[in-house]
């Protein structure tokens, strides 16, 4: 498959010792959250907008994943801080899917979810995290380290599809080139 655009070699955030003042399963979400970050910026660099909401192979719109990953955070968190959703956060969800923002707009909402993400995380890796929550309408059983952790490995779940689809883009862009 085709490579993003080159980059130096890093260190993979969880190594790098920062948010060391957060207590080890807060920390973990954090680093997923600076991870997740480092690669959708590294392989989105250089797609197209058209690319971005094009569904090549029938595989779903990068745009969605973008929508989708800040918003849903949003709404883990939610759970995760005991609340219910707010009629606004449930037009996002439902809005998801729609849309022709360009990849600028939707890696700043990505950026943007994130930052705000980061200080509830903060707050909440300090409180017990066994503590019973609920999600959705049906009150679905969770705890709140389930809702924390949730929200690293639905979010790198997520960022995976981009990477897979943002391949496909380049490898499909580059055999339509004429030699």
């Amino acid at each position: 498959m085709s490579a993003p655009p080159a980059q130096a070699p890093t260190t993979e955030p969880w190594l790098s010792g920062s948010h060391a003042e957060v207590p080890a399963a807060g920390r973990a979400v954090l680093h997923a959250l600076d991870l997740a970050l480092e690669d959708l910026t590294r392989w989105t660099a250089g797609l197209t907008d058209a690319e971005i909401h094009s569904e090549p192979l029938g595989l779903t719109p990068i745009a969605f994943h973008l929508r989708h990953i800040g918003r849903s955070i949003d709404r883990i968190l939610t759970y995760a801080e005991g609340g219910e959703l707010s009629a606004g956060q449930l037009a996002a969800l439902k809005s998801e899917k729609a849309g022709a923002e360009p990849l600028a707009a939707l890696l700043a909402e990505v950026q943007s979810a994130f930052a705000s993400a980061a200080g509830r995380v903060r707050t909440l890796a300090v409180a017990n995290l066994e503590a019973p929550r609920a999600v959705g309408r049906k009150r679905l059983p969770t705890s709140l380290g389930g809702a924390l952790i949730h929200v690293a490995d639905h979010t790198q779940r997520h960022v995976g599809q981009v990477v897979t689809t943002a391949k496909l883009l380049r490898f499909l862009r580059n055999r339509d080139r004429p030699a």
